[in-house]
Parts: structure tokens; C-alpha cells; sequence
């Protein structure tokens, strides 16, 4: 039988896994002679590829965790202006690293330091600023490191360069990078939620209009850009994530936990009936460009999935299988950022694959081996207590 939980193991297993999936189709994209389900579908097609459900679970999962830490905020009648700021301050570390990231793809052969040098000083400075310092640390040895990286992460963006080699331009937001889509997404989210108190009735409302506005901009009948969410899709895969981890909590309260399976089930089933419906009428499915029937078919796989995984770890307590990767759960943002200072250092000295590593199925287990080997060594991390915090 279900338990009542203040904190869901199930929520750290699904992260856990959906962190190994994001590192292995990171790496995977580099493998040539693979099956095209396994990569992203092109902008321009109708389709879904297995790496074009990872973000939204990671987007879904960021939202369940929303109202089990504002939600102990307000518990705890931490102010709001606190709150506010917690939040502030969380989403700017995603958004300062993210664009950080998206200036990665367009670096220019004119700048003054090698490309693998730049994203390997970048990835140390955003250590020394958000590492989990211990809290008996020296204050003074803290700031200084914190300051260190600071002032390394502005000598980098000073030093930067973009674009073609004879015109080449600053650091700019083509778009704001993986993380920094999380940090804008979650800052909406998580001030809303805060602002209404976590009222179940009322984050479900802004959670059918984010999707109204999604569908009424992929359907053509929105005609213009809104500030900071655009399409809503982002947005609308964390706010579904609140609603799903609220609608928990609401049936714990009313102790109907038994009812759980049906309803979420339910749930998982038509947000996917839903975009079939959807898709002819709004731009198909499409990640690259965030289309309703996507939103929504990455919603229902999210809470299937972790229906399991409440099923699996709360209900069985079968933890076997997530012990290998739990790190990948519990120091996410750490297990995201490894793989920048492997590839970089890879570059660096020069180090390549065998061919027999670079494609078909050598390449599929390389990628799978370096998805484990980055959640063993951030485990190993983890033990020394190096990990980021935001």
C-alpha cells in the first residue's frame, strides 16, 4: 500500500534516470550509423525521436519538485520576499550558465583562447561560484573561491568572440541553452506558484492557460510573442509537473492515495489521446519547435513514468536498481556539467575515438559506458562532498 511521504524517492529515481538518458543521448549525438529513433527528429518533420522526450521529463520533473520546496517555504511562513529571492537567485544561476553554453555553438576561430580551453575555464568558474561549500568552511577561504569564480567567468566573457573568424561579434542569446530554458521556465513557474500559494485549483488554471497559448500560437491565432515564456511550452511542462506532484499531495491529505493509479493513469493517457487530437491542427509533433501535440505527448509519457517510479521505489521499495545511479538524482546539476570538462579536456590533449567507438553499436555502448562512468565519478564526487548547489 502507499505511504504518505514528505519527500518522494520516487521523484529522485526519475530524475536520476531521466540525468543518465540526458548524458547518454548528449554523447550519443556524436555517434554515426545509429537508428534514427534514437536522436532528435528534424525541425522541419512530424515526428518524436527517445531524445526529444528527455528534456520535457527533465522540464516535468522540475516542476514536481516545486511544490515540496516552496510548498516547505510556506509551510515554514518563510516571507515572501525571501521566497521571491531564493527563487530569483536559483534561476539566474541556470540562466547565467545557459548562456554561457549557447555561446559554445557559435565561438569563433578569431577569439584568443582555444575553443576546448574556453569551455573548460567556464565549466571551473561555474564550480567555484556554485559549489556546495561546506557550511564550516572559513567565510573568507568561501568568498575568495566564489570571487575567484566570478571574476574567472567575466575574464572569459570579456575574451570571448563569436561568429565568422572576419566578423566576429559578443556573447549573445541565440537562444538561452538547456539550462537557461529551465532557469526562465522555472522562475515563471515558481514565483506563480508562490504567488497563489500553491492553491491546487489555481496553478491548474495557469496551467490550462500556458497551454492554451501554446496551442493558439502553434495553431496560428496568436499573433505575438509574450515576454519570457514565448509559446508557453516550457512552462507548461513544469507547471504540469507542479499539478501532478500537488495532486499527490491533495489525495495524501484527503487519504485517497488508493485512487492514485486511476487517476494519474488517466491522466498520462488523455494528455497523449489529446495531442493526436491536436496534431493535425497545430504544426505536428515537433521538439525542435515546441509544437502542443509534443508538449502533451511528453506530459503523458512524464506521468506514466513516474507513476512507476512511485510504484517501484515508494510502493515496492525496490531501491536496488537506483542505487547505481542515484548521484544522477541527488547532484543532477553536477552530473550535467561533468561531461564539459571530460569533452574539453578530451580536445585538449588531443585524445579521439577509435573508429570502432565512433558509430553503429561500438559507439551506442561507448556512450551508454560514459553515462555510467560520469554518475560513478559524480558519485565519487559526492562522497568528497564536491557538488554544485543553486
Amino acid at each position: 500500500m502507499l505511504k504518505p511521504s514528505q519527500r518522494l524517492l520516487s521523484i529522485d529515481a526519475f530524475r536520476a534516470l531521466t540525468m543518465l538518458t540526458m548524458i547518454f543521448v548528449n554523447d550519443v549525438s556524436g555517434v554515426k550509423n545509429i537508428p534514427a529513433w534514437i536522436g532528435h527528429v528534424q525541425a522541419q518533420e512530424d515526428g518524436l525521436g527517445f531524445a526529444d522526450t528527455v528534456f520535457p521529463a527533465f522540464l516535468f520533473i522540475v516542476g514536481l519538485s516545486i511544490p515540496f520546496a516552496i510548498g516547505k517555504r510556506i509551510s515554514q511562513q518563510k516571507s515572501f520576499l525571501s521566497t521571491a529571492m531564493h527563487i530569483l537567485v536559483r534561476s539566474l544561476a541556470l540562466i547565467v550558465m545557459g548562456f554561457f553554453h549557447v555561446n559554445l555553438e557559435n565561438y569563433s576561430q578569431a577569439a584568443i583562447l582555444p575553443y576546448p580551453l574556453w569551455e573548460l575555464l567556464i565549466t571551473i568558474g561555474f564550480f567555484l561560484v556554485w559549489l556546495d561549500y561546506p557550511a564550516d568552511m572559513d567565510k573568507r577561504k568561501r568568498y575568495g573561491l566564489t570571487g575567484a569564480g566570478i571574476l574567472l567567468l567575466a575574464a572569459m566573457a570579456a575574451l570571448y568572440k563569436g561568429g565568422p573568424a572576419d566578423a566576429p561579434h559578443w556573447m549573445e542569446p541565440s537562444w538561452w541553452g538547456i539550462l537557461g530554458i529551465i532557469g526562465w521556465a522555472y522562475l515563471v513557474c515558481a514565483m506563480l506558484y508562490l504567488i497563489v500559494k500553491g492553491n491546487f485549483g489555481a496553478i491548474t488554471a495557469i496551467l490550462g492557460l500556458f497551454l492554451l497559448i501554446n496551442i493558439l500560437t502553434h495553431a496560428g491565432l496568436l499573433h505575438f510573442s509574450i515576454p519570457v515564456i514565448n509559446d508557453a511550452s516550457s512552462a507548461s511542462l513544469i507547471m504540469a509537473g507542479a499539478v501532478v506532484s500537488s495532486l499527490y499531495t491533495l489525495l495524501d491529505k484527503k487519504r485517497k492515495l488508493g485512487s492514485l493509479w486511476v487517476i494519474f493513469i488517466g491522466l498520462g493517457v488523455l494528455a497523449i489521446v489529446a495531442a493526436f487530437i491536436l496534431r493535425p491542427h497545430t504544426a505536428g509533433i515537433s521538439k525542435i519547435r515546441a509544437t502542443p501535440a509534443w508538449v502533451l505527448i511528453c506530459t503523458g509519457i512524464s506521468i506514466l513514468v513516474f507513476t512507476a517510479m512511485i510504484w517501484l521505489v515508494d510502493v515496492k521499495g525496490k531501491m536496488n536498481w537506483f542505487k547505481l545511479i542515484r548521484p544522477a538524482g541527488t547532484s543532477t546539476l553536477t552530473c550535467y556539467l561533468i561531461p564539459y570538462l571530460l569533452y574539453s579536456l578530451m580536445m585538449l590533449a588531443g585524445v579521439k575515438y577509435p573508429a570502432a567507438l565512433s558509430e553503429g553499436a561500438g559507439g551506442l555502448l561507448r556512450s551508454i559506458a560514459i553515462s555510467f562512468l560520469v554518475i560513478l565519478l559524480v558519485g565519487w564526487m559526492e562522497k568528497k562532498r564536491i557538488r554544485l548547489k543553486i
